[in-house]
């Protein structure tokens, strides 16, 4: 486990945050550094047929070692953190046997780590946990699934007992802002299925994740002077608030769960003469999200009629969508996931993603993609944290799934 754990930081301490205002690809330069290392990493653990392209994806095979036919299967993570928040200069916080307790991330910041708050903690008490210093986070979406990959590639190199299909890994940069399938090359990858790890609490394995949609709002105002405004003077965060009010208010991430969509305003910039704001708009149910574009678009259409000129503009672009219609043609590289889980003692839970990964994408461009727990808590922010035992326990996942895959060739 302390190898692990040392590779995990290792990649979590060189910063690969991603850029969504960037369209070069990928949108950082920085992700190359992850990139570089990760070639030189699979060269050191025996890997072969390694290559870094011109877009920043880490590709490497790891051989069959058996004489029938195995499908070849593929395991895919992500190399850029999230935007949302800084990952310059992270600074894991390694905490042995947890008691239970609040955990003070940084004393001087009075920024504290507690059950009370995070109660899934709790799920991790006696095991080793590794947090931020609460100044950044800490990246384990996804390094996590990256250091379980190739921890599981390496005990496989070095225990050719273990018998084993052609197995494809591949990590690509700028999921986070929604690229990271963009330019994945699925002819040259070869795998006929694969597994991102990418989800959260250990057992989860997902096949079904949320229909996506960015959307853009501009609100043009006139500003001149306010005491000679009467008649004048059209404030265009006024409107933009108004425009708020119209969405249906108890359909936002923090009042929804499960299966149920929402809106979500994640950046507003405003002046009065003009306002932007960026909602993402989600749904699994595929004619509830295009009824929610729909919803946007008339709520636009309407205050503009109100107004009686075209001040609100309106851009919505679909970014992925569920994954399950792809899935369930071939629930068979699910039922291997859960079998793979059950056989390691863990309890498989199978549910929706609220959100999307890679695999979203690369099931639409013909590689069916499930997700796989990497074992982190928190993503995007200063309190995330990750359990040294769970990145040890997605490791074995990948390994006893490389494993039934050959088992069940015979």
């Amino acid at each position: 486990m302390q190898q692990i754990i040392d590779r995990f930081v290792k990649y979590v301490t060189i910063d690969t945050q991603s850029d969504p205002e960037n369209p070069d690809f990928p949108s950082t330069q920085k992700q190359w550094d992850l990139a570089h290392v990760l070639v030189d990493d699979l060269k050191e653990i025996g890997m072969e047929d390694i290559t870094l392209d011109e877009n920043c994806y880490v590709m490497a095979t790891l051989p069959s070692n058996v004489d029938f036919k195995v499908p070849t299967i593929g395991f895919i993570a992500h190399i850029d953190t999230s935007p949302d928040y800084s990952g310059t200069d992270v600074k894991p916080q390694i905490h042995i046997n947890y008691n239970g307790e609040d955990i003070i991330l940084n004393a001087a910041q009075n920024i504290v780590l507690s059950p009370s708050y995070f109660d899934d903690l709790l799920l991790y008490k006696g095991q080793t946990l590794i947090t931020t210093d609460g100044t950044t986070l800490l990246g384990a979406d996804d390094k996590a699934g990256i250091t379980e990959i190739v921890s599981a590639m390496e005990f496989l190199v070095n225990n050719p007992e273990i018998k084993h299909g052609k197995i494809r890994i591949c990590f690509t940069p700028d999921e986070e802002v929604g690229k990271g399938a963009h330019k994945f090359d699925v002819e040259k990858f070869g795998a006929e299925w694969a597994y991102t790890m990418d989800g959260s609490q250990v057992g989860e394995l997902e096949y079904e994740n949320f229909n996506a949609a960015g959307a853009k709002v501009i609100i043009n105002g006139k500003i001149v002077h306010p005491g000679y405004a009467k008649g004048k003077m059209i404030n265009s965060m006024l409107i933009a608030n108004e425009f708020m009010r119209n969405l249906p208010q108890h359909e936002i991430p923090q009042e929804t769960e499960g299966y149920e969509g929402f809106y979500h305003i994640h950046t507003m910039k405003g002046e009065v003469e003009k306002t932007e704001l960026q909602y993402i708009i989600r749904d699994h149910d595929r004619k509830l999200f295009e009824e929610r574009k729909v919803l946007f678009q008339k709520i636009a259409d309407n205050l503009n009629l109100k107004f009686g000129s075209n001040l609100i503009e309106v851009e919505i672009k679909d970014q992925y969508y569920n994954m399950r219609e792809k899935i369930e043609p071939v629930m068979h590289i699910v039922d291997i996931a859960e079998e793979a889980m059950k056989q390691l003692g863990l309890k498989p839970i199978i549910k929706a993603i609220r959100g999307g990964t890679d695999g979203s994408q690369l099931s639409y461009k013909g590689l069916p993609c499930p997700n796989i727990f990497a074992g982190g808590h928190n993503f995007h922010g200063r309190y995330e944290y990750v359990a040294a035992e769970s990145l040890q326990l997605a490791t074995d996942v990948i390994v006893k799934i490389a494993s039934l895959t050959a088992e069940k060739s015979k």
